[in-house]
């Protein structure tokens, strides 16, 4: 009889035990405020994006970050062959989520002349700020351009690529928001 409670015994620990251990592995329902809270400032995926203020090609002050809204990032300049590839897709992505998506072309180290110079010569228009002495790149650890980033409306990066985008990757990862 013993035997059989000492079993017993030993069963109801692992059992509870087990259940224990399921319960903590689970994930738990978070809301994006918490989620952001908990995730920290940072430039990969699954953090808070950092804000920031740069000039428009227009000469005025735009800030960037603070969630609210879906926004993406794209760190190019215009002597970058990749980053010339990529750029009807860009305008393409920025004229399709005009509205729902607020879209930024973070351009490198170069002059307005020269900025506005690209712009008219290929009949693009694209919201460009300028990171005229690559302070946002750095901040952002871009290593690489084109480096673009999807930042979701609770401020947190979803997606991250160095290199080409397409519009259809950005599309699938709005999509997905």
């Amino acid at each position: 009889m013993r035997k059989w409670k000492w079993i017993v015994g030993v069963m109801i620990v692992a059992v509870l035990g087990g259940y224990g251990l399921f319960s903590i592995n689970q994930p738990q329902a978070v809301s994006g405020k918490q989620q952001a809270a908990q995730s920290g400032t940072g430039v990969t995926i699954g953090k808070v994006a950092p804000a920031f203020k740069l000039d428009s090609l227009v000469g005025k002050t735009v800030e960037v970050g603070g969630g609210g809204q879906i926004y993406v990032i794209n760190f190019w300049a215009s002597w970058c062959p990749p980053c010339r590839a990529e750029f009807p897709e860009l305008v393409r992505f920025a004229h399709s989520y005009n509205g729902k998506v607020q879209f930024y072309a973070v351009n490198l180290q170069e002059s307005n002349e020269q900025v506005s110079d690209f712009l008219q010569q290929q009949g693009y228009e694209l919201p460009v700020l300028l990171d005229r002495d690559g302070t946002v790149a750095k901040l952002f650890k871009v290593t690489a351009i084109p480096t673009t980033l999807v930042v979701d409306s609770q401020g947190i990066i979803r997606y991250r690529k160095s290199g080409g985008v397409t519009f259809s990757e950005l599309e699938t990862v709005i999509k997905e928001l």
